[in-house]
Order: structure tokens, then sequence, then C-alpha cells
């Protein structure tokens, strides 16, 4: 199954104020892993960059300046995204932006059926927690060091080890008895994967030595009123 992991990156909260999508970031995944195609690309807004969103995503509009307009990419955005499921956090201010400058250039929407939100998962998952994508990429073991500003591509590239973890995570698939005999192969995303023969080790004995026989019989014997002593009722 295909599905494609993305984050965007605004001048502000809400295209119906005037705020447009100056990056977006997206990664593919089949099967739940990562095959190393991404798409990202930055766009000129043609407007201000607020203080408060640039100290978020640390775009400028001087960076911004030569970059094209939305409607220049839309078209190569879509080929990427094809009619598979896109995943996003909080994915309703994502699929907001996108589908507004989807109809701004003359495209139309993305189905709003394909959506797939993490942040409604985690809720679910778990109650009460905190669901950031920092705090949930610490709950799960996460490695982003290197976050230092949001960015739509490694936001997205994080997002997609949090989905895979939000749902099944590494044991995705994991049978504890498997029908693969010895010298066979399972298929991982679509690849062939020798199973390697396991190496039985021989049982060890853990039978109590004579010097700790002796060294608990004599514990035992300085007991005083135990329990299953004889004639006494237990319970």
């Amino acid at each position: 199954m295909r599905e494609i992991v993305f984050d965007t990156e605004t001048t502000g909260l809400s295209p119906n104020d005037g705020h447009r999508l100056v990056e977006i970031g997206c990664v593919e995944l089949v099967n739940k892993v990562d095959t190393g195609r991404h798409f990202h690309a930055y766009f000129n807004p043609d407007r201000t960059m607020p203080i408060e969103a640039e100290q978020v995503h640390g775009l400028s509009i001087h960076f911004l300046a030569d970059k094209p307009r939305f409607g220049e990419q839309a078209h190569l955005l879509l080929d990427f995204i094809g009619d598979s499921p896109l995943v996003a956090h909080n994915a309703t201010f994502d699929f907001g932006f996108l589908n507004w400058e989807l109809g701004d250039c003359g495209h139309p929407p993305v189905c709003m059926t394909r959506m797939v939100d993490t942040l409604a998962i985690a809720r679910t998952r778990h109650p009460g927690a905190k669901h950031s994508l920092d705090a949930l990429c610490s709950r799960y073991g996460i490695d982003r060091s290197h976050r230092v500003k949001h960015g739509a591509l490694l936001d997205a590239q994080l997002l997609a080890q949090l989905y895979v973890e939000l749902t099944g995570g590494r044991q995705i698939g994991f049978a504890l008895k498997s029908d693969v005999p010895a010298g066979g192969a399972f298929l991982l995303a679509g690849q062939s994967v020798p199973v390697r023969p396991a190496k039985v080790r021989p049982p060890r004995g853990h039978a109590a030595s004579e010097a700790e026989l002796t060294a608990h019989a004599a514990f035992v014997s300085g007991l005083v009123d135990p329990l299953w002593a004889a004639g006494r009722p237990l319970g």
C-alpha cells in the first residue's frame, strides 16, 4: 500500500485570512516502509512574512523571493501524491492550505476521505498526554536532535517514523509463528528477504547445588512458627 506523509509551512494560521503556503515536504511509504522518494518545494507567497511565522520555520521573504509560485509546481506535486492516502499531523490544517492553493490555481481539491490524521490517532492511543510532534517523537524514541526549526521535509520524515510507530511500529506483520521453512524467504516491501536458520543453544541446568541446599535448610530451620508447620491451618 502506498501512502504519502506530508507537512507544510505557511505564513500564518488560515488561508481565509490571506495567509499562504510557503513550503511542502512529502515522503513516500510503501507498506509502511520509507522508499526514499520524496517531494520538496518552497513557494513565493507574494505577500509579507509575519515575524511570528518566520521565527517558527526560519523562512524569510528574502529567501522566498526567487522561488516559484505554488501554481507553477502544482502539477509536479499532484503527480507525486497521485491518488494515495495523505498522512499529516493535525491534518485539517495542512489540507486546508493545500486545497486552498490548489483551488487558487484552478485544480480540484484533494478529497478529504484521503486524509489520515496522526494527531487524531495519537489522541486515541494516548489520551491526556502531549500530542505535539516533538512530544510524540520523545515518547517513541525517534531522534529529532537535528530539528532546530520547523521544516516541511524534515517534519514529514519524522512524522513518517512516528506514523509507523502509531500504527504498529516495527512489528507490523509480525507473527510469533512462521510458516516459512528454514532456508526459505519472506517478502518485505516487495523484496525477497532470506530467512536464516535459528541456532538452538542446548538447555542449561538450574538445579540448586549441595551448598545452596544446605544453606536453605539452615535458614528454614531458624524460622519461628512457620505457616507450613504441621497442624497449622493455612488461610
